[in-house]
């Protein structure tokens, strides 16, 4: 009991003397109180025949009967299976790509070349995946794209290609789209990581004969390891989140229909029919029951790996 009142009398004695820190807090604490938190109280439709009509005392408790009949549903299955494909490969696309994009960034010696090439990889980031994804359509179109074009006049291809039509050729177009628009913003926390990493140790490896692919090797990349570990555990928790917009806007066409829905597609298609809200509740709420196991495990295994947590 001493000991309680003991942590409770410091931390009231660090709260009086950080009271303006407080203060400004405390907006941001209304914001997500309101907005975030007392939303999930919404989260009981995926455990109700939910019916907007009714009072929340009339509604129907099912218990687990929502969830189960996802799992029994051959095409929440494949949407799954969508979902996770596409996670997979904007995970490790965006990944590798952002840290290649810092590393060969931070060896321009040029500082105007080096400025002007991070401001043309900034700018993608700000363009709505609307603008993205007409960007995309144009470029890949049989009847003018440029990609069809520039293929048929080096002899590659002898007819055009239906890249948007094609289901083998879906994921890969969502994942470079995704590295096109995010590789430079991804890459600003990598710049500023290298940053961090004393010059000395670059002077050291010079000395013993590396070139610069070896310090990028030997320097760089074990200087910056902390950073990739925790954005990795970081994103590894939104391996359901394989996005909305771009799937969506080029899967419209129905002939990749079958390989371009995801989760959330699946839900925003479910409040149209009978009982959709409960159902789109429930997919809701098992993806975000597997990003915090994930995120969980991921987090567990590098703290017994002796790496960087978050926690």
């Amino acid at each position: 009991m001493n000991a309680i009142r003991i942590n409770r009398g410091g931390f009231l004695k660090r709260v009086r003397s950080q009271k303006e820190l407080v203060l400004l807090s405390v907006p941001f604490f209304i914001y997500f109180l309101i907005f975030s938190y007392a939303p999930l109280w919404g989260l009981t439709m995926a455990f109700q025949n939910y019916k907007p009509q009714l009072a929340f005392a009339e509604q129907q408790w099912v218990g687990l009967q929502h969830f189960k009949d996802l799992f029994s549903d051959e095409k929440f299955m494949r949407v799954l299976g969508n979902t996770i494909g596409m996670s997979l490969i904007n995970l490790i696309l965006s990944f590798v790509s952002a840290i290649a994009f810092a590393l060969f960034l931070n060896e321009l010696k040029s500082r105007r070349f080096k400025r002007f090439t991070q401001t043309i990889s900034y700018m993608p980031h700000f363009l709505s995946w609307i603008i993205v994804c007409g960007l995309v359509a144009n470029i890949l179109s049989m009847d003018s794209g440029i990609l069809n074009e520039i293929l048929m006049k080096l002899g590659l291809i002898q007819d055009k290609v239906h890249f948007l039509g094609d289901p083998k050729y879906f994921w890969w177009i969502v994942g470079l789209s995704n590295v096109w628009k995010s590789m430079g913003w991804n890459s600003i926390i990598y710049l500023a990581a290298i940053t961090s990493i004393d010059p000395a140790l670059y002077d050291a490896a010079s000395i013993d004969g590396c070139g610069r692919f070896k310090r990028m090797w030997h320097v760089t990349l074990p200087g910056i390891k902390s950073t990739i570990i925790i954005l990795l555990i970081m994103n590894a928790g939104w391996i359901l989140n394989a996005g909305f917009e771009v799937q969506y806007i080029l899967g419209s066409s129905g002939l990749v229909l079958d390989v371009s829905e995801t989760i959330d597609i699946f839900v925003l298609k479910s409040l149209g029919k009978a009982g959709g809200f409960s159902v789109g509740t429930a997919a809701g709420l098992f993806k975000t029951l597997v990003s915090v196991v994930i995120l969980t495990m991921c987090n567990f295994i590098a703290g017994k790996l002796g790496e960087e947590k978050l926690i």
